[in-house]
């Protein structure tokens, strides 16, 4: 999964309008897209536990 979004992050930059975005500003943006990846994985891994 870390791979996926490292690929789609330097696709972003070689490609898109993340060439023109300040990086501080694109790895925080990068950061909090795969910390809610991360969450999403870890709840679709566990379960929803619903009766």
């Amino acid at each position: 999964m870390l791979f996926i979004v490292a690929a789609l992050a330097l696709a972003g930059i070689l490609l898109g309008a993340a060439a023109h975005t300040p990086l501080p500003a694109f790895l925080t943006a990068s950061a909090a897209i795969a910390t809610w990846l991360l969450i999403f994985f870890i709840r679709e891994r566990t379960g929803h536990k619903e009766s």
